[in-house]
């Protein structure tokens, strides 16, 4: 799923997998920075009562091992976890190998949401180029393993790869 912000994409993950009749497992990625950060995370959060929770603000891979046969997961969001790996200084492409690798092994459905962040202006500083260019190498990779691609756009899908 990928899309801009507030594009309604976390919505639209949302329902693929509560419409799957497995098990719903979220992952989520991001961090409380804020008070506007905490209020989004409470938001979302009260959208998904039921739902078994894994934070993974760093170890994706860690997270998806936890994932059990009849379950469904719904990783929210790859944007945020790129985000963490920058500014911890990690390997970006080391960790997006293994987070490839371990979507390959997932014994049941992941639903991987991320941002659109290259249809914008050219930044105007190193950090926010080298996230852009860093978050569209990830996102290409993703997208290239995955069995269906869906961009969302002011809440409405379009699918780029994949079965409709």
């Amino acid at each position: 799923m990928i899309g801009g912000a507030a594009s309604g994409k976390s919505r639209f993950a949302e329902k693929i997998i509560n419409d799957s009749g497995l098990s719903k497992v979220y992952i989520a990625t991001a961090q409380v920075w804020d008070d506007e950060m905490r209020t989004k995370i409470e938001q979302h959060k009260a959208r998904r009562s039921g739902w078994r929770e894994l934070e993974a603000p760093m170890d994706l891979p860690g997270a998806l091992a936890g994932i059990a046969a009849g379950e469904a997961a719904l990783l929210d969001c790859l944007t945020l976890w790129l985000t963490n790996h920058l500014l911890a200084g990690s390997d970006i492409d080391a960790q997006t190998d293994r987070l490839c690798t371990a979507l390959a092994g997932c014994t049941g459905p992941v639903v991987v949401v991320s941002n659109e962040v290259g249809q914008g202006i050219v930044p105007d500083n190193a950090l926010s180029r080298r996230f852009r260019e860093a978050q569209g190498r990830v996102n290409q990779r993703v997208a290239a393993q995955a069995d269906k691609v869906t961009a969302v756009i002011a809440g409405l899908p379009l699918v780029l790869k994949g079965a409709p």
